[in-house]
């Protein structure tokens, strides 16, 4: 597609699906090329980058939240995105205008020529550089960065931040961060740079040996935050217990940055009472007074964190469960896990090429929990429409799920054409 074809948002947007052809790319090569080509603009800019398992969205948006509250203009970036592509690059929480993605995506095109035709760039590699000339250009004060998968090799490893933040780790993407915890500890640790404080949740020991390591190989001073303690005197908006870890983390690392970026007790408060992170664990109150609570519970450890907001929020609550994964997930676990909760279960596929199938789901469902009724489904819609008349009803499984749901609901605006943007093929290995 040549520069002159790109005319509006359409046609920018057909442009970033034809690099999803590409996969994904782990290195950094591509990234600082293409970062050099336009600018470096990254040299412009502070950042605090932030890699984990679980927990990166929300630690991200209540920093980004605080930060606001606190006067400065902010970047945010984070993927993937529930229903327009534009919520990826985010100041201020204002989606990143139409025209301003189709001006970015005419000037990176003519760009990708000087790279050879066996090299091609990525989707998540040019929507990186397109995320670091809008940031610039729009004078962020501080732009919150969240690595796209790993760390080590990520797209976003270009910048140097002001601080690196590891959420935690667990077992996620195993077919290319490494089948131990270790290995993923590695890859998620090659955040840290030389002499940037690093601050974690991690506590599982062999990970949090790796993360230690690394730091102290580094000389970069290391901050371990203690499962939420001492957050109980702040007002969380975000529904769950485990927000309190990630608020933790957040306000330790606010707490570490106070010279560069001071920030007041009240606006701290403000910011945390104000955070907004659609699709994990948003409650929806329906008009006949039922609630929809959706979650982008996606692995294990976010499965684990759902069942736990089930169990202490809403106990004694029968649940109706729609339920739609992809078949690259540890899907058969997380199933065994949320089937006690639920007397009816829902199975859909999700609106990817990636989609487990619902008859397994259903299988794995009725082996766990023989009593509950278990309903298969050629589609979400038909199972929204099927329980509408529930009273209590859990939508997870994955994002993609939860944000094809926000759309039929009408929460968000309805843009499926650009869910697909989320789709990706990662390399075997890392290399």
């Amino acid at each position: 597609m040549k520069n002159a074809e790109i005319l509006g948002y359409a046609a920018a947007l057909e442009f970033l699906y034809g690099l999803q052809l590409f996969g994904a790319n782990f290195g950094l090569e591509n990234t600082r090329k293409l970062a050099a080509l336009t600018g470096n603009p990254q040299e412009k800019l502070r950042f605090i980058h932030v890699a984990g398992t679980n927990g990166k969205g929300s630690t991200c948006a209540m920093l980004e939240s605080i930060y606001r509250a606190a006067g400065l203009r902010v970047g945010l970036f984070t993927s993937p995105h529930l229903v327009s592509f534009r919520e990826r690059i985010q100041v201020n929480r204002q989606l990143i205008p139409e025209a301003d993605l189709v001006r970015l995506v005419a000037e990176i095109q003519p760009l990708l020529k000087q790279f050879p035709t066996d090299n091609h760039l990525t989707l998540f590699e040019v929507v990186t550089v397109i995320a670091l000339k809008f940031f610039a250009e729009q004078k962020c004060d501080l732009v919150i960065w969240e690595t796209g998968l790993g760390g080590r090799l990520d797209a976003t490893n270009i910048v140097t931040p002001l601080a690196s933040v590891i959420t935690n780790i667990g077992f996620d993407h195993t077919q290319w961060l490494g089948d131990t915890l270790e290995k993923i500890a590695g890859e998620k640790a090659g955040i840290i740079k030389t002499g940037i404080p690093v601050v974690t949740a991690t506590d599982e020991p062999s990970a949090l040996a790796i993360i230690e390591k690394v730091a102290r190989e580094k000389s970069a001073p290391l901050t371990k935050v203690d499962s939420g303690l001492g957050i109980q005197k702040w007002e969380l908006s975000l529904l769950g217990e485990h927000q309190k870890e990630n608020a933790a983390l957040a306000l330790a690392t606010v707490e570490i940055l106070q010279k560069q970026n001071p920030v007041t007790e009240v606006q701290i408060r403000q910011g945390l009472a104000t955070t907004n992170w659609p699709g994990r664990l948003q409650l929806i109150q329906k008009t006949n007074g039922g609630k929809i609570l959706l979650d982008g519970a996606h692995n294990l450890a976010g499965a684990k964190m759902l069942r736990a907001t089930l169990e202490n929020n809403f106990p004694g609550a029968q649940l109706t469960l729609v339920f739609g994964a992809l078949a690259d997930k540890n899907w058969s676990d997380i199933c065994r896990l949320l089937a006690p909760l639920a007397t009816k279960i829902f199975t859909v596929p999700v609106a990817s090429a990636r989609t487990a199938d619902p008859h397994e789901l259903a299988t794995a469902f009725r082996s766990a929990n023989p009593a509950a009724e278990i309903i298969i489904c050629s589609n979400l819609s038909d199972a929204l429409i099927a329980s509408k008349d529930e009273r209590f009803v859990t939508i997870t499984g994955s994002l993609y799920l939860v944000g094809e749901a926000l759309e039929q609901l009408g929460v968000l605006p309805t843009n499926s054409a650009e869910r697909g943007l989320n789709e990706w093929t990662a390399p075997k290995t890392l290399r």
